[in-house]
């Protein structure tokens, strides 16, 4: 009499595929190169006066100084970076790995969770407070 195969591990949704992970720093690294350049941008894409700031009826309506606008290679770059980042997130968004999860029975709440758990996964994030205290 044989001995009965071990059941197979239950299906994990958090353990995530190698290239869904990748796929994912390579979006979260995007994200932060673009914010990383809005942040040197002039507040308005095209020149603008700006407005003063107001107090309507007891509201304070902040003001925006005038905006020279951006350079053209700033608006080029930050076009670029955007449109990888859409390229990006559509490759983790599609990704097979959710249709899996589908199938296996994960939907509903736990497929959030799972998808919002990549996020954070290990080798998912470009910079962890660990590599920042060992540059330090």
């Amino acid at each position: 009499m044989s001995t009965p195969a071990p059941d197979p591990a239950p299906f994990d949704p958090h353990a995530f595929p190698a290239d869904l992970v990748a796929a994912q720093r390579q979006a979260a690294e995007l994200y932060a190169a673009l914010h990383a350049l809005q942040a040197t941008l002039p507040w308005s894409r095209e020149p603008h006066d700006g407005w003063p700031e107001e107090t309507e009826r007891g509201r304070e309506h902040p003001g925006r100084p005038a905006s020279p606008g951006w350079p053209a290679d700033a608006a080029a770059e930050f076009d670029r970076l955007r449109e990888e980042l859409r390229a990006a997130t559509a490759v983790v968004q599609c990704h097979t790995w959710w249709e899996r999860c589908v199938r296996e029975g994960v939907k509903g709440a736990d497929l959030v969770a799972a998808r919002q758990a990549l996020k954070h996964a290990e080798g998912a994030v470009p910079l962890v407070r660990e590599d920042i205290d060992a540059a330090a």
